[in-house]
């Protein structure tokens, strides 16, 4: 395992098949998970790209930091591990706040950015009020309070039907997310706004969503591309707000595709 000191929090991260003559891609997980989700995405594009994934502030093995935070908190820490690992240009596949993270790197360091893969997310996710009533439900009663509810969002009907093992895995990783990583970062979320910036995106992107996702739902996505010049827009079929995890093939074909414009 590896672990590296940025702005003073512990960071985890994981290279594979770092060359000289690599494309790198960069994952950035989402709220109440690590960078596990992308297993099965990495699996596929690991032979031809390499890849760093990590666990932001308050989630995974990486450390706690003083939440709450702010957006540019988890953009900092991405740069800085970006800048320690030498890499000089990446195309970053954020999912959820991680395409918060995704948008803020590029708007940040644009030189950084040579590709934008925004899953299920947005230039703005919801509202004060959603995140303060969330938040209020974890202070009281913890992530236990929130599961079910989250998992309802995150994955399909049919995914709770016939994928129940993964589904208790997936719960258990949302639950032990340490409860202030999670609220840090749900503030993070509140507070973060790129809608005025979004035009300003010049390089590849797509936005990418499940057809069935309860958090960030496909009009909400469609909103955030039509906001950047030259965006492309792919619906998953059969998958809710995590489709790395649930069709997690097609996820990496549209990476593929993206990867060919670079």
């Amino acid at each position: 395992m590896n672990f590296l000191d940025i702005n003073g929090v512990t960071l985890h991260y994981k290279i594979i098949n770092f060359t000289d003559d690599k494309p790198v891609i960069v994952f950035s997980n989402s709220l109440g998970t690590d960078f596990r989700i992308w297993d099965d995405c990495v699996a596929d594009l690991s032979a031809d790209f390499a890849i760093l994934l990590y666990d932001k502030r308050g989630h995974g093995l990486s450390s706690l930091g003083t939440p709450p935070y702010a957006i540019d908190d988890h953009v900092s820490d991405l740069a800085g591990l970006i800048d320690h690992l030498g890499i000089t240009s990446a195309t970053v596949c954020g999912l959820s706040v991680g395409g918060l993270i995704a948008q803020g790197l590029y708007h940040k360091r644009p030189h950084l950015v040579n590709g934008l893969i925004l899953c299920d997310t947005g230039a703005k996710i919801g509202d004060a009020q959603m995140w303060n009533d969330r938040m209020a439900v974890v202070k009281e009663g913890g992530l236990d309070a929130l599961v079910e509810t989250n998992m309802k969002r995150w994955f399909s009907p049919d995914f709770h039907k016939n994928r129940a093992t993964e589904l208790a895995g997936y719960s258990n990783m949302f639950t032990r997310t340490p409860k202030g990583g999670y609220l840090g970062t749900a503030a993070a979320i509140r507070d973060a706004d790129f809608r005025d910036l979004a035009p300003q995106i010049t390089v590849p992107t797509v936005c990418v969503v499940g057809d069935q996702d309860g958090a960030t739902p496909p009009a909400l996505v469609k909103s955030t591309a039509d906001l950047i010049p030259g965006a492309g827009f792919e619906v998953i079929a059969n998958a809710g707000h995590i489709p790395c995890a649930e069709q997690p093939a097609a996820v990496s074909k549209i990476i593929r595709q993206v990867m060919a414009q670079i």
